[in-house]
């Protein structure tokens, strides 16, 4: 059983024979599900999982129970993945109370259709508390984080953050790296990006507490230097500040003509100084890894086709995730190709221009099916407003 502290268990699973979370991303170290339980006076369990693992967790908890009976099952957030077992706990244990906020309260239809939770619900809100002996739970709205029902709790004896899904990241624990901000990162923009602003809240409230660890939802619990460099890029990423220097070329290619400005253009810019240049093919490669890197380093250039009078479609997915992730704070060069009526161009423009504070610099690259001579110095004089 891993031991949080004297009196917080941790009671997850890990699923290694997922493919994809949430039926997008793409998860080659599988997932964690966490679960915790605070053994106290009253006993309390920290949400449950997702039901792909449900008897490995029913297993779980039963060992840390020990043959005693749980007081309060604390949903904090009602996404499948982590509250897939609450009517199961509540049949079981006729005593639990279910802890949430009233948003998810009135979620609990959706997932739990002719169940029966008249008198077995308590709803809380931001500086709630619940007593459970020598820990008492505090609560914090973290609306938006990434669901409108979202709660975090802190308990004021261990000073640990019980966060939902804030702070976590993709893979399973097994197979757990010192690396914590590589799938973080990942995990962080496709799933939380978009609210910045709701993170920047909950950042706020942190530096108020005293937080000695941090037991996320998915991903490894933090704490001492992990902890302080987690808060730390949080603060940057919600701010939708870049993180690190660097230049990502993103370009959707239909015959390879696109594909070869890209790769020059990022030769060019390297042989001017640029410290890091990163060329990526948005028809092959993790789109979500793509969305990452636009978001990790402050420029972007995006290369694509042109295609049924408009742009490659993988282009416009692309920018279509960068738009609803809120996207902002960034430098675009643009690169079209066309064999006879280029149209990329005008139509990542205006994806560009409806994004916040976005600069595109001039020139916009023409390229005509394939790169000609007089090409290099548009692209010579690209890479120079770049740098």
């Amino acid at each position: 059983m891993n031991m949080i502290s004297d009196t917080i268990k941790y009671i997850g699973v890990d699923d290694l024979d997922i493919d994809l979370f949430e039926s997008q991303y793409v998860v080659p170290e599988g997932m964690s599900y966490n679960s915790y339980l605070i053994d106290d006076e009253k006993i309390a369990v920290l949400d449950t999982a997702d039901a792909r693992k449900g008897e490995e967790w029913k297993a779980n908890l039963t060992k840390a129970l020990n043959g005693r009976q749980p007081d309060y099952l604390v949903a904090h957030h009602m996404e499948p993945d982590h509250s897939a077992l609450i009517a199961w706990m509540l049949e079981t244990y006729p005593q639990v109370q279910l802890v949430c906020s009233a948003q998810a309260a009135k979620m609990l239809a959706n997932f739990f259709d002719g169940f029966d939770f008249t008198g077995r619900v308590i709803t809380v809100k931001e500086g709630d508390t619940l007593a459970l002996g020598k820990h008492t739970l505090q609560f914090i709205g973290a609306a938006m984080i990434h669901w409108p029902e979202v709660i975090m709790s802190y308990d004021t004896t261990d000073k640990v953050l019980f966060s939902a899904d804030g702070f976590g990241k993709f893979g399973a624990l097994v197979n757990e790296t010192d690396d914590w901000a590589c799938e973080a990162r990942r995990y962080y923009f496709n799933i939380c990006g978009k609210y910045g602003v709701q993170v920047q809240s909950v950042v706020k409230k942190m530096a108020a507490l005293d937080v000695q660890a941090i037991c996320p939802l998915h991903g490894p619990v933090l704490n001492g230097e992990p902890l302080a460099a987690a808060v730390k890029l949080y603060d940057t990423w919600s701010k939708y500040e870049p993180e690190s220097e660097g230049i990502l070329i993103a370009y959707a290619s239909i015959h390879g003509g696109t594909a070869k400005a890209a790769e020059r253009l990022g030769e060019i810019l390297r042989e001017k100084g640029a410290k890091k240049v990163v060329v990526s093919d948005l028809s092959r490669e993790d789109m979500a890894e793509v969305i990452e890197d636009a978001f990790r380093y402050p420029t972007v250039v995006v290369a694509a086709s042109s295609y049924d009078a408009g742009v490659f479609p993988v282009m416009h997915d692309f920018l279509y995730h960068l738009q609803i992730k809120n996207y902002q704070k960034r430098k675009f060069g643009i690169i079209e190709n066309g064999s006879w009526a280029p149209t990329a161009g005008k139509v990542m423009r205006g994806m560009i221009e409806a994004m916040k504070d976005c600069e595109i610099v001039e020139p916009m690259v023409t390229i005509r099916s394939r790169m000609k001579a007089g090409d290099e110095a548009l692209l010579e004089q690209l890479a120079d407003s770049l740098i």
